[in-house]
């Protein structure tokens, strides 16, 4: 299953039906699980381990040292799920000491050509990054996010589970779920409901989301006065609570 002009360490750890194409080259350290399929041309390092059904793309550079002038060499991680496709020239970088030592990367993502996941990043799963879209340092996806092309996101950003960056959008503070975020910088739209159809929230949930968005961003109310409104809806609308959990953990605050 390994090409004979590929170079695998003596030090990796493959599962035994593990695909390598020519010129590939997994350096020691790398842990890669079942069925994975490893493209011509395509670069593993680091200490990263990668799990099953995964398929990497010609010239995909995954798991090297992160892109931080802090770097010191530290041992740092790369960790990848299961069902991901990365596409060609990808490139995910692993962590630094400065946050967890981690860039972790969920099930069923789809980074399309020249994406970027630089280091620390979180990515839940079923994320689609469009071309060249790009993650800055400590960047968190909830599951279910769609990035367009040549979108971008500020390090340390956040985006909740189910919103939309649309194509070319600079994301530079943190994106509620459920949000259509548009622009440079990237502004509030509306909600992400045809995605949200297509995930089978029932007509009555994407009612209760919209209310949600208009009370943070059509009513005029300070951000503190919205949150108290939404903590209310949340009682008995699960699909609003974390929409609420989400504006409490932000740290650049919302787009607005």
């Amino acid at each position: 299953m390994i090409d004979a002009h590929a170079v695998v360490s003596p030090k990796a750890e493959l599962a035994a039906d593990v695909q390598v194409g020519p010129f590939s080259v997994i350096g020691p350290g790398v842990r890669i699980g079942p069925r994975t399929r490893i493209g011509p041309h395509v670069v593993i390092g680091g200490l990263t381990t990668i799990g099953e059904d995964n398929q990497f793309f010609p010239f995909a550079s995954i798991g090297h040292a992160p892109q931080d002038k802090k770097y010191k060499g530290e041992p740092t991680r790369l960790q990848i799920g299961d069902r991901n496709v990365f596409r060609e020239c990808c490139t995910v970088n692993r962590g630094t000491a400065h946050d967890e030592g981690l860039t972790r990367i969920g099930d069923d993502n789809l980074l399309m050509a020249y994406t970027h996941v630089a280091h620390d990043c979180r990515l839940g799963s079923r994320i689609v990054m469009a071309n060249c879209a790009t993650l800055g340092g400590h960047v968190q996806l909830g599951d279910w996010v769609i990035m367009g092309g040549l979108a971008a996101i500020h390090q340390f950003c956040k985006v909740g589970a189910h919103a939309f960056i649309a194509n070319n959008a600079a994301v530079t503070r943190d994106v509620p779920p459920y949000v259509m975020a548009v622009g440079q910088p990237a502004k509030p739209h509306s909600v992400n409901s045809e995605g949200l159809k297509r995930r089978d929230f029932s007509a009555a949930q994407i009612r209760n989301i919209r209310e949600a968005y208009r009370t943070l961003y059509r009513r005029d109310l300070p951000l503190a006065e919205a949150v108290t409104a939404l903590t209310a809806q949340a009682g008995n609308q699960p699909e609003i609570r974390s929409f609420v959990e989400f504006i409490a953990s932000s740290t650049r605050s919302l787009i607005r």
